[in-house]
């Protein structure tokens, strides 16, 4: 579609085009629900929104209704399917474009999908991908600098997110939740009647008590007189954050406490999203998803606490994306980690070692020098290598971010197979030889 899009423009108008496009991709959107009968009307519909943590919690989300008893599909980036029926999502995308999304809810419908859980892009939502969906609760996780390749400017982008609040708000007394801790946390509850906002320290729904590990945390989620006692299996503070959401969904679908703190606590993974990788090795092996300023800030400030050892973090940016976050990866990394290797992640037919040494820039501002403690190596396998003879102790952590559970990578010449956890396991094979 970029590309079609870029031929357009040489013969029609840019602000014509522009117009026009939205339209032409309701159009589709429209054909494609009518196709298969409308199929996201027979199911009770939660969206996630936000720029991090929107995979995480939709897994708790849909792991806790599905615990709770209740036949409920997933979409999201990861993955989709039905109850524990889920299949690996190869593409790189989050919202299916319309037809296929279409298609794959008439295929949940069959399958007796009465619940949805769909993870929801500001792509999809600004291009009308989710025409005809009637989403009963709308949720967003954060909201900061992304895909302003795609829209242009950050207001753009705001909106395009708040639009599931909207629409969410059109189908009779719908429901939001909010991220109190989030600066533009209003502008979204000031579009739909019912909200209920949450944060660790701020909002409706707290976190108290808050202990984190290796392993995940636990804390007492709190509202008004009623206590939950939560355990998140998945590592991070921000993914407190993540699994308070869900509780809040939880309590306004209806679900008992126990179903709440079961549904939670049963879930023990996201495929890259702070998976470890154990392949024999003393030292902590850690591969997620994380290619946004923000998730860097928040992901590696936490690893830098509870590394007490060397932090060293491995990491790209994607050509024909936002390039301006660039300068701004390498500087919050480089304030965090001990070491870098950066290297390629999906450069597409944009000149890799230029996105280096854009993130090189920003590394260097945080004092970071080549060659020294920071190297970049283009090639991600000969890159993940080296990252794992860096590692000279058990107190050292070997972090690989922007990847995560994607199944391709994206070069000049098309897209290749890849799994980051399989190539961390054979990196930490060769080292250890």
């Amino acid at each position: 579609m970029n590309r079609l899009k870029q031929v357009v423009k040489r013969i029609i108008p840019t602000p014509l085009v522009d117009a026009l496009l939205p339209q032409y991709h309701r159009l589709i959107a429209i054909v494609a629900s009518l196709r298969y009968g409308r199929p996201a009307r027979d199911m009770r519909v939660i969206g996630i929104t936000g720029t991090n943590g929107k995979t995480t919690t939709s897994f708790m989300v849909h792991k806790m209704l599905v615990e709770a008893g209740l036949d409920t599909g997933l979409m999201s980036t990861v993955a989709y399917g039905v109850n524990d029926d889920i299949n690996p999502q190869n593409q790189h995308m989050t919202t299916m474009p319309a037809p296929l999304l279409n298609q794959q809810l008439d295929i949940m419908r069959q399958q007796g999908a009465r619940w949805l859980v769909l993870e929801t892009t500001s792509h999809a939502l600004a291009q009308h991908r989710v025409w005809g969906i009637p989403y009963e609760i709308a949720v967003l996780t954060n909201i900061t600098h992304e895909h302003l390749d795609y829209h242009g400017t950050f207001g753009k982008y705001l909106r395009a997110k708040r639009r599931l609040f909207e629409l969410a708000n059109r189908h009779g007394v719908r429901y939001g939740v909010v991220n109190a801790e989030d600066e533009h946390a209003e502008q979204f509850s000031s579009h739909i009647k019912h909200s209920i906002s949450y944060g660790i320290e701020a909002g409706d729904l707290r976190a108290t008590d808050v202990k984190l590990s290796g392993e995940g945390s636990r804390y007492t989620a709190v509202i008004g007189d009623d206590r939950y006692d939560i355990r998140c299996n998945i590592p991070g503070e921000f993914n407190v954050s993540n699994s308070l959401a869900a509780v809040a969904v939880g309590r306004k679908l209806g679900l008992t406490r126990q179903q709440i703190e079961d549904g939670i606590a049963a879930l023990t993974d996201v495929e890259g999203r702070m998976t470890t990788v154990d392949a024999g090795q003393d030292y902590s092996v850690i591969v997620d998803f994380a290619h946004t300023p923000d998730s860097f800030e928040r992901l590696l400030s936490d690893l830098h606490r509870s590394t007490t050892g060397k932090l060293i973090v491995l990491f790209g940016s994607a050509g024909r994306r936002d390039e301006s976050k660039r300068w701004t990866q390498g500087e919050i990394a480089g304030k965090y980690a001990d070491e870098l290797i950066l290297t390629e992640e999906d450069d597409r037919d944009i000149d890799g070692q230029l996105i280096l040494s854009q993130i090189a820039e920003g590394a260097e501002r945080s004092g970071k020098t080549k060659d020294t403690d920071m190297f970049l190596i283009l090639d991600r396998v000969e890159a993940i290598r080296f990252a794992m003879t860096r590692a000279t102790s058990a107190d050292d952590t070997v972090v690989l971010l922007g990847k995560g559970h994607e199944k391709t990578i994206e070069r000049a010449d098309g897209e290749h197979p890849w799994d980051e956890v399989h190539e961390a396991r054979e990196a930490i094979r060769l080292a250890l030889d």
